[in-house]
């Protein structure tokens, strides 16, 4: 569960950072000047849609670090020497290892396959992908 008021304080550095005001801040994602001012007071918690609508509209705000003060902001792309480095700098393989493509399959054949591994006879409505540049897509059965 988000902390409301820890999570104002990470919406106040996300102003300052960017310099807006909350009603900029309100127009830029495309919500009510009301739901920033009553987020920023603690009387409402953020709606999933408006935490999406952040991190989709300033990408150097990370899901995590908006979500639960874990990560860092503004956050830094890796560079490609960076990722190297790091690579070369591990000794044991990750647990899984990373995916080089995205998923192109058509939306139907994920639904058929995600159905089908459920095995517990329930259905799936919605998967969820984050990405970690911020952007996500859903896919609905």
């Amino acid at each position: 569960m988000v902390n409301t008021e820890k999570f104002a304080s990470r919406l106040n550095k996300i102003l300052d950072y960017y310099d807006l005001s909350a009603a900029a801040f309100a127009d830029k994602i495309d919500v009510g000047r009301s739901s920033i001012s009553h987020i920023l007071s603690g009387r409402n918690k953020p709606s999933l849609e408006f935490v999406m609508k952040v991190v989709k509209n300033f990408p150097e705000v990370e899901l995590y670090w908006l979500l639960n003060g874990k990560g860092k902001f503004p956050s830094v792309p890796e560079t490609p020497s960076a990722i190297s480095s790091e690579t070369e700098k591990k000794d044991s393989s990750p647990a899984y290892p990373p995916m080089e493509e995205k998923i192109t399959q058509p939306q139907q054949n994920i639904s058929q396959t995600v159905t089908t591994m459920s095995g517990s006879g329930k259905k799936i409505q919605k998967i969820v992908i984050f990405y970690t540049d911020g952007s996500f897509d859903a896919f609905e059965n």
